[in-house]
């Protein structure tokens, strides 16, 4: 990529990280390099964002200034962004360091003006006018509506779910049949999967995913990248029916349910935001994205990993609203 000038875009998020697997590029190319911190979790992102990555490199040894260019200048220049690099005549767009080896963030100035100071916002938080976007076209789903008939064998490939990755590899893993239905294999774990059409009804997609760790209940979310329908995984359609409908009736969040309890956070600004202070939100986040790990969920970032188990253009294999899709060949799998 670098041969062929592309920029490499270093990236720490709450699943997908490779700042290990790129930093020691910077040595020879902190010209061609920028800091991302994507898909980031509020309960992470609160601890700190492009900063940390700042402080990171600066700790392996790398020089201080050229991990500044790669966190501030080269992203201005390459998106043509309308923010000041403290030259003359520029907009005084800037934060206060505590020093540049932990990059704590003292203060922050937009055009001038302190808009945060140590850790707390100055500005006020508002929507303004504006209309809350969404789109929820469906009602709540019927149990019957997640049932998945069986055949003789089961012919797809399971979604191996990796930590800390976005690629899938195809596993050889089977689920159960119970009753002429496919259903978990909870001891093998092998749980089932389903994508829901949140914008007009329409037939469940089924398939089945590995290595996701849950004991018992069931986790969902409208933030499926990148049609964001409403993705969810559990041990058993009950669960699976009670975590969707909390996402319906929310008209868009990430919902948890175990045995006893339940909780959902509404995110009703397209399905996937919310308008509430955003460490109130993150104190909210960490709380269920507990409560998933403790129903038996290994993943460092189970909601985040489950956001991605629809994303069709990673491979090996994910699951559409359509279906499970083939990755390689770049298809829907045939009934």
């Amino acid at each position: 990529k670098l041969s062929l000038g592309m920029k490499i875009i270093v990236r720490e998020g709450s699943a997908a990280k490779n700042f290990d697997a790129l930093i020691p590029i910077i040595e020879d190319h902190h010209e061609m390099m920028m800091f991302c911190s994507d898909d980031k979790h509020p309960d992470s992102l609160v601890l700190g964002h492009v900063n940390t990555l700042c402080a990171k490199a600066v700790a392996l040894g790398y020089d201080v200034f050229n991990v500044l260019q790669v966190a501030c200048i080269n992203p201005v220049f390459h998106y043509k962004l309308e923010v000041g690099l403290l030259r003359i005549g520029d907009p005084a767009d800037f934060i206060l360091l505590e020093d540049l080896s932990n990059f704590n963030v003292l203060a922050t100035f937009i055009e001038g003006i302190k808009v945060a100071e140590n850790g707390v916002p100055l500005i006020e938080r508002s929507m303004g006018d504006d209309k809350i976007l969404n789109s929820f076209g469906i009602n709540e789903i019927q149990l019957a509506d997640l049932h998945f008939p069986s055949k003789d064998t089961y012919d797809f490939p399971v979604i191996e779910c990796l930590d800390g990755q976005l690629i899938t590899p195809k596993s050889s893993l089977k689920p159960l049949k119970f009753n002429n239905q496919w259903v978990s294999n909870v001891a093998e774990d092998v749980l089932k999967i389903v994508v829901v059409n949140r914008y007009h009804k329409a037939p469940v997609a089924m398939g089945f995913i590995h290595r996701f760790g849950l004991k018992e209940g069931a986790i969902a979310s409208s933030v499926a990248h990148d049609s964001h329908n409403i993705v969810a995984i559990g041990v058993d359609d009950e669960m699976l029916f009670s975590a969707i409908n909390l996402i319906i009736d929310c008209k868009g969040g990430v919902s948890c349910v175990g045995k006893n309890n339940s909780s959902v956070l509404p995110l009703p600004i397209g399905g996937l935001m919310s308008a509430d202070d955003g460490f109130q939100v993150a104190e909210k986040y960490t709380a269920i994205d507990y409560a998933a790990k403790q129903l038996g969920s290994t993943l460092s970032s189970p909601f985040m990993s489950l956001s991605f188990m629809a994303l069709l253009v990673i491979p090996h294999v994910k699951l559409s609203d359509k279906g499970l899709f083939d990755g390689d060949s770049f298809k829907l799998y045939e009934d």
